[in-house]
Parts: structure tokens; sequence; C-alpha cells
């Protein structure tokens, strides 16, 4: 699913109204009838007593006055406030003639901001994508009027005050805070990215059949990745007749003293995630660990008790991950450097294989082409720069995977997934229960059994593990609750999750 710029939803809307021969009010009927859909399966055991439409003077405005009609015909109580303003869209006049007489409805004015009780439900029809400046005025008094009331808020399309692809010019300007969003078509940038989650709340995405031809063509590096099984992210089936070396052979080259644990978590992932064979590389003293919780994985302990301190020979290996619970001794350093320079297979890098890439950047430059790396924002900021704005980082993370020719896999409440060609992937899957030790170092070992595996490329083989990752903590949830969510959870449902990702 494809991430359009503000000027392309524009684009897209006309294109629509062109290919399918309708006009403007139909197209602006279809959003108010997606609304009222939302709306009443939202609501329907929990009917607002008060529901209040703020209406701007553009076509934002116009889809709030198209709902506050659709709503009062439900059978709602409805009340409309309108924005003073110069001059206003000819579809919103069009809606505003439309309306019921019944309705009240009224102008604001500066002395007379809207009653607005606990119970009462604000729909936000202000101003949506073509926004391009901060609020100021009236508009700005009442959005802060309406932050401050605390009252629950359904935005339309986009909270007005919020741009929907580029950080706020003015940070200090007013954004309406709304409980939840719901746009139309395609989800927007700014719905994704940590900075912006106070502004959107809970957003939903609803079809009002925008065209396809134009989303086809439309050129963007933003997409997202849903569930939903599609031709470009899916796991090929097991064929009736395989055998363990069609998956691969993966080593994974994990664990130090007091972190083995990580070594059993991504070895767990990875066997769950389907490899063939899987041989784990731990210091001395996780050998007895690893043979009894990961019987079906080999393994080579160092000759070093507390670190990695040897690389293994690497011809048998179809693919090579490195990094959770491994310290970063000299001697483990040492070890992915020789890694770097002599490997021929897929490798994957985390946690402190990141860390050590980042003490020594010079060891970028050694890193093989669809190399996958999957750090945390903390971890991305020692590779490349410490930031505050989400939308930098982006641009970061473009800037990263294609100077070193990898993908990166940023890991947050929307995962994105960078790719060389300077595309970016933002995963659907997962929830805050994740955010618990040592679920990274389970998605370290799915992406090296599905790195791996010999039918997939790299891009597509770490979407489908991120995706895969994800839906499993969601499966995970339902069953322990996000607060009592572990990592070891995850690898126990990784299996059910692929199931759902299979053609």
């Amino acid at each position: 699913m494809k991430i359009l710029t503000a000027t392309q939803t524009h684009q897209l809307d006309e294109a629509t109204i062109q290919q399918q021969h309708i006009t403007s009010l139909a197209l602006m009927e279809r959003a108010a009838q997606a609304l009222l859909r939302w709306f009443e399966a939202r609501f329907h055991a929990d009917k607002p007593a008060d529901t209040l439409v703020l209406c701007g003077p553009g076509n934002n405005g116009g889809d709030g006055l198209a709902l506050a009609r659709l709503l009062h015909e439900a059978g709602y109580p409805v009340r409309v406030v309108l924005l003073p303003a110069d001059k206003y869209a000819p579809d919103y006049e069009h809606n505003l003639h439309l309306l019921p007489k019944v309705l009240s409805v009224r102008k604001l004015a500066a002395k007379s901001l809207p009653i607005l009780d606990a119970d009462t439900l604000v729909i936000d029809a202000l101003f949506g994508t073509g926004l391009s400046r901060p609020l100021s005025g009236l508009a700005a008094d009442l959005v802060c009027h309406l932050n401050d009331s605390g009252v629950r808020v359904l935005a339309v399309d986009v909270p007005s005050g919020l741009l929907a692809n580029a950080p706020q010019p003015d940070p200090k300007a007013p954004v309406v805070q709304a409980t939840y969003t719901v746009s139309f078509g395609l989800p927007k940038l700014a719905f994704l990215l940590p900075q912006n989650a106070r502004y959107v709340g809970e957003w939903h995405v609803e079809d009002i059949q925008l065209s396809a031809k134009f989303i086809a063509e439309a050129a963007t590096p933003w997409h997202f990745t849903a569930l939903a099984p599609s031709p470009d992210v899916q796991l090929p089936q097991r064929r009736q007749f395989a055998y363990k070396n069609v998956y691969g052979h993966a080593l994974l080259l994990a664990g130090s003293r007091g972190k083995v644990g990580a070594a059993v978590l991504a070895s767990g992932a990875c066997l769950r995630g389907g490899v063939g064979l899987l041989t784990v590389a731990v210091p001395g003293c996780g050998y007895d660990i690893i043979q009894t919780t990961r019987p079906e994985a080999m393994c080579l302990p160092d000759a070093e008790a507390d670190f990695i301190s040897v690389l293994p020979e690497l011809t048998s290996y179809q693919a090579v991950g490195i990094g959770p619970g491994l310290g970063q001794h000299e001697a483990s350093r040492a070890v992915l450097e020789q890694l770097l320079r002599t490997a021929q297979v897929p490798l994957v890098l985390d946690a402190d294989a990141l860390n050590l890439l980042g003490e020594h950047r010079e060891l970028l430059d050694l890193l093989p082409p669809d190399t996958v790396l999957t750090p945390h924002v903390g971890e991305f900021a020692r590779l490349t720069e410490k930031v505050d704005d989400d939308y930098r980082r982006l641009q970061l993370l473009r800037d990263f995977t294609q100077k070193h020719k990898c993908i990166v896999v940023l890991k947050g409440a929307y995962t994105a997934v960078g790719a060389p060609n300077g595309q970016v992937y933002f995963n659907s899957t997962g929830n805050p229960g994740m955010a618990t030790g040592g679920s990274g170092d389970v998605l370290t070992g799915l992406v090296l059994a599905l790195r791996a595996d010999q039918r997939l490329d790299a891009l597509t083989a770490t979407r489908l593990a991120v995706l895969a990752h994800g839906h499993a903590g969601d499966l995970a949830a339902a069953h322990t609750g996000q607060a009592g969510l572990v990592a070891g959870d995850l690898v126990r449902h990784i299996g059910p999750a692929l199931q759902a990702l299979m053609r």
C-alpha cells in the first residue's frame, strides 16, 4: 500500500473524479458515507449524547457538513459550528444548503467558543491535507479550546493543523489532539511517526474507491505493508518433496556470559522460522544452555568461556547472523570484522554487532550488499547521528541504505524497512506489549531463517520476517495480554504467524 504526499492526494481525488466520471460532490458523499459506517460501527453500543461537528471553509468542512446531515438522518443528536471565512469551497456551500433546517447550525465567534461537556463527541472537520501553514487566529483559539476540554475527538482525514507528510513548521502552533482519525483510501505518513502520536490517536483508513490506476502509477518512496497476503510479500508453500537444504543452513553467532538468553531466543525464532538447519556459535559458557534448550540446533562452543573469539568456517552456511547478546569484547569485534571481510553469504546484524559498528564506523564500508541490519532508534543513532525529528530520521534511513547498499530494519511501533533503492516499507503488525527485552533477538532469528531460505530475495525475506514478527506479537498478546507478554511468547507464535502469510 503506497503512502502519498498531500499534493498527490489531491491529484488522486482529481484522477478519481475524471476516470470514474463522477462529480467532486459525489466523491465527498462517498467520504461522508464511509465516515458514517465507521461511526456507527464504533459507537453502536456507546451512542454519544452530544455530537458537535466543527467545519472549516474548505472541502474538509464539506465532508463534515455531509456527515452531519447523514448523522441526523440516522437519528444521532448533532449540532454544527462553522468557522467563518472570506471564501468557502463550492462543495462546502452545496452541503451547507442541504442541511436540514432543524439542525443547530451557528458560526463561531471569538467570544463564544462552543460549550464542550464531558460526554460531547467532537468531529474535527476544520482543515484537511490542503493546509500548508500553522493555524492562527480564531481557528487556533478553537483548537486550543478543544484540546483543553479533554473531550473525545474524531478527526476527518487528518487532525486539523497537522501536515500530512512534513514536520510542523511551527512546533508551538496548535494541532487537534484527536482520539480517532479516519482517513480515506491510504494512510498518511504523519500517522506512522512517534512525534505525531498525540495528535493522531487511533487511526483508521476507509475505502472510498479511489483511482487504482493513479495509485499504481504514483511515484513514492513510502509504503505500508498490511497483513493481508499480497503478491510482493508472501511466503511460498513448502513443496511435497522438499528437503532441509532448500530452506538453508544458518549460522548464528550470539551470546556472552550473562547474555546467553539472547542466543536462546534468537535460535528459537530461527528454528520456528523454518530454517532447514541451524548452527549456533556461543561462548563456552553457553554450550550446555543451547544443547538443553534448543536440541534441534547444532552448537559450536568457543574456546573462550565468556565471549566469542573465533569465526567458524563459513562454507557450510547459506546465511549468517551475529549480534544478540554478543558483548563488545575486542575479540568479538575482530570476529565481526573478519565476517564482514570474508562472508560470501547473506548477513544479519543486530544488537552488539551494531554497537560495534557504531564504535568503529570504518567497518561500515565492509558491509556486503543486501546485508540486513536491525537497529532500534538508539542503535541507529550510533550508526548515523542523533536526531529528535522523525522525518529527519527517515531521511537518514534512506541515505544510509542507499550509501551502504544494505537493508535496515528500524524497529518501532511501525517498524520501517529501508531498502537499498531508497524505498521504505512501514509495518502494520505488532503491539506495545512487544516493548520487552528479547523481542529484537527474536526478530534477528526470524530474519536469519528467511535469509537462509533459497526461495526468497533479501527485501522480501526481511519484510516477511518483520510482518510475521509483529503478527506473532499480536497472536501472543491475545493470550497473555500486552503487559504479560515476554519474548519467548513471540517464538511460540511464529509458526501460526508465518502460516498466515503463506501463498
